[in-house]
């Protein structure tokens, strides 16, 4: 299963950049009017880049990938666990790819239809002066 998702993450990734995606891309502006809006924001790296960086205060703290490029094997379960697929949802990580990869495969492989992902992560977020929470 591991291995079926990991691959799909790549085509994903290369698929990416061949159409418009069927997401929506935000930028800080348009992302901090949708966290006052209290629309939940997933930020999907791994522990040890939340810990170098800090998070957007209120990021719930979710992995996408291994550090191999995996798909962890219980993210889909738990993210559609608490996520329902008409609910508005950010995704954010360091500088976009990831979160656009998954954007994608939310909306046209898994039916959710308010998907926006931080265009340029959480590193335009802090090159911009945005404040961010330490773990």
């Amino acid at each position: 299963m591991v291995f079926r998702f990991s691959g799909l993450f790549l085509l994903l990734i290369a698929l990416s950049a061949c159409s418009k995606p069927a997401y929506h891309d935000l930028d800080n502006k348009k992302l901090k009017a949708l966290l006052e809006q209290n629309v939940a924001i997933y930020d999907i790296r791994r522990p040890d880049e939340w810990r170098q960086t800090g998070i957007v205060k209120g990021s719930r703290l979710l992995t996408f990938v291994d550090p191999n490029g995996r798909i962890k094997a219980d993210f889909l379960d738990r993210f559609t666990a608490a996520v329902d697929k008409d609910d508005p949802v950010i995704l954010i990580c360091r500088t976009g790819s990831r979160t656009s990869a998954l954007a994608r495969l939310l909306v046209e492989k898994m039916g959710f239809t308010q998907v926006y992902n931080v265009r340029n992560g959480i590193t335009q977020w802090i090159r911009d002066g945005q404040p961010i929470t330490r773990l």
